[in-house]
């Protein structure tokens, strides 16, 4: 590995959150760590190719399976990076265990107790989405932090765990008027990201609220899958879906 490829990974991995310092391997890999989650990611140089990433839980590449990606430059190398630490510290249990550590000596067995509980789990889950969705609208791409919404997918109160109601991919970062029709079931989306909208909502309201049947969801996971398919069935304001929407 050349000084500069070294440089530019150090750089790389500073910036999208490898914040402690890279450990060259003997198999000339750097060796990336944060104080925020302990998986190890490694970057080689594949010299004029570009860099190989190889990281120890597949869905840090947003992959079932494939552990190792080779991107071709430090603008892809970037991506990766970020990805694979933004999932590390949201990743799914990692949540709800922070939520379960500062909340395990709160008393519940008042209606006021348990609101207070609720809270701090919907403060946590809120900051793990402005993290996964890097502090954008998922649909339009507003990018005003306290104007965005942290909106469950399978609704907090239908979750039959901690761990689903704190899951990542039990959320989306929606613009206010998105979070109040995506929550009250005027709209929903296929597993491509594609919106669906409820027949019970007004043409006049469709304008009146700006809605373009254009707007999708990038970037969505496997993982988001069960809980959009909840919200099909369960949430939004249906009546049959059209054959081949999911």
């Amino acid at each position: 590995m050349t000084p500069l490829k070294r440089i530019r990974i150090e750089k790389a991995a500073a910036d999208c959150g490898f914040e402690r310092e890279p450990v060259l391997s003997d198999s000339g890999q750097l060796e990336l760590r944060s104080a925020l989650f302990p998986e190890v990611l490694s970057v080689s140089s594949l010299g004029a190719a570009g860099f190989k990433v190889s990281v120890p839980n597949p869905a840090m590449l947003g992959s079932t399976s494939c552990t190792e990606v080779a991107v071709e430059n430090v603008a892809k190398l970037y991506a990766v990076l970020q990805y694979a630490s933004t999932f590390a510290r949201v990743m799914p249990n990692r949540v709800a265990d922070e939520f379960r550590a500062k909340t395990q000596n709160l008393p519940r067995t008042t209606e006021a107790e348990r609101i207070v509980a609720q809270r701090i789990g919907q403060d946590i889950f809120r900051n793990s989405l402005l993290d996964y969705w890097q502090r954008r609208c998922c649909v339009t791409g507003l990018s005003v932090p306290s104007l965005l919404r942290a909106s469950h997918i399978k609704p907090w109160a239908l979750c039959e765990t901690d761990d689903e109601r704190l899951d990542v991919f039990n959320g989306l970062l929606l613009a206010p008027h998105l979070d109040a029709l995506f929550d009250g079931g005027w709209i929903s989306f296929s597993n491509q990201g594609t919106l669906i909208m409820s027949k019970e909502l007004p043409a006049s309201a469709k304008t009146q609220l700006g809605i373009a049947i254009t707007w999708r969801i990038e970037g969505l996971k496997a993982a988001h899958e069960p809980y959009l398919g909840f919200h099909r069935r369960v949430v939004f304001r249906s009546g049959k879906q059209p054959s081949g929407i999911f």
